[in-house]
């Protein structure tokens, strides 16, 4: 089923732009429903990752495009926004066929218009190897067409993907050195010392996992880190890297071999850990109304698509605790991805730390001054930003 909206756009009973294309897919093997959002075309492209969890529904998938579609705008690249999803198990073993099929059944989407790649459920080395099968060679294949070299743009963009860094490779860990450097922006804002600041993080996977070994690295006391399995906490701070190597393929960490005095805590307790800042790094829709009393943290960080609710939000916003969203939070990725495709950072990964270090931080540091000195919500914000732009010829050198 595909639904494609008129060139000129509705609204939703909320005053925001209807998505340009809905369109909803069945597997004929497992009976899977799958599902591409397409919010906004620049240039005739979109970028949005591709996500597979059981129980991920059309409407998930919708705002996660919104949310593609406000991120690429507020880093001004030039692109629209759209996302896939796909209600499936990760961990059943048929899952990498149904995305396999998944993909070819969005093949002219993924031919000339959607940009993807990986997202909860769905790593960067998977999705390339389904597009190898395909005969599409990578994810980034749509932009990558357009270039006037595809084939040395192509080599540009591996080269980058695959440079190793510390604490794995440059493709895997900027969008969680993102975040890190949103955190690290939110505690300038108020004058806290690294090595003073807290930080409780639920998920570690590649986002929330980067977030925190780049948090660690700095100084700061990750106290708290969740995953499916529950909360590890320590009050005086977790030794981050020996936790990340215990992970097995689904970031989940193997608890024989925690240190006896780090404490087992139930999954949803890292929302109430006593921090300074919370980053949800796990699911959408993580921080609900039913839960938001117990958020202890002085900033949330978005660094999971759509992690709060607007309730929630709202809710955060009267107790005094701003909300960094995510289109800005955890949009390191999606903009260094833009960046590497148009020839404007390469391989040597210091001038990729240092322009997201330099735009996230000097971002983060805008939406809290607003907040701290006029109450006007971080999102309220950076979404005058986001859509306060025309479309752009894309030019991929």
């Amino acid at each position: 089923m595909t639904t494609m909206q008129d060139p000129v756009r509705g609204r939703d009973a909320a005053g925001e732009a209807e998505p340009l294309l809905r369109l909803t897919w069945t597997d004929p093997v497992t009976g899977a429903h799958g599902y591409l959002v397409v919010h906004t075309l620049v240039s005739g492209l979109a970028t949005g990752g591709t996500r597979m969890r059981a129980g991920c529904t059309l409407r998930e998938v919708e705002d996660l495009a919104r949310g593609m579609a406000a991120k690429t705008a507020a880093f001004d690249l030039p692109v629209g926004g759209a996302k896939g999803g796909i209600d499936f198990d990760p961990k059943d073993p048929r899952a990498t066929e149904v995305l396999t099929r998944f993909c070819a059944a969005m093949r002219p989407w993924l031919d000339d218009h959607w940009v993807t790649a990986e997202d909860l459920g769905v790593p960067q080395h998977l999705i390339d190897d389904v597009f190898a099968r395909l005969g599409l060679q990578q994810s980034y294949h749509a932009a990558i067409s357009r270039s006037a070299d595809p084939e040395r743009t192509l080599r540009r963009v591996r080269a980058g993907l695959g440079t190793p860094v510390p604490g794995g490779l440059l493709g895997d860990v900027i969008g969680g050195y993102g975040v890190a450097q949103a955190c690290f922006g939110a505690a300038s804002a108020w004058g806290w010392a690294p090595e003073t600041t807290t930080v409780a993080i639920q998920g570690i996977g590649t986002m929330g996992g980067g977030a925190a070994w780049y948090l660690h690295e700095a100084g700061m006391r990750v106290v708290a880190v969740a995953d499916a399995a529950g909360t590890l906490y320590h009050p005086d701070g977790l030794d981050v890297p020996s936790l990340l190597d215990l992970r097995d393929a689904f970031g989940e960490i193997d608890r024989s071999r925690v240190p006896e005095d780090v404490r087992r805590l139930p999954r949803g307790a890292v929302v109430g850990i006593e921090a300074d800042i919370l980053v949800p790094a796990a699911i959408s829709y993580a921080i609900t109304p039913d839960n938001t009393v117990d958020v202890a943290a002085k900033v949330v960080v978005e660094a999971a698509n759509a992690a709060t609710t607007a309730e929630a939000e709202a809710m955060l916003a009267g107790r005094g605790i701003p909300v960094i969203p995510d289109f800005v939070a955890n949009a390191g990725a999606a903009a260094w991805a833009w960046w590497l495709l148009l020839g404007q950072v390469g391989a040597d990964p210091e001038d990729s730390f240092r322009r997201l270090r330099t735009e996230m931080r000097a971002k983060v540091a805008l939406l809290l001054e607003r907040w701290i000195t006029d109450g006007v919500t971080p999102r309220a914000t950076a979404r005058g930003w986001a859509f306060a732009r025309e479309d752009t010829e894309v030019v991929i050198p």
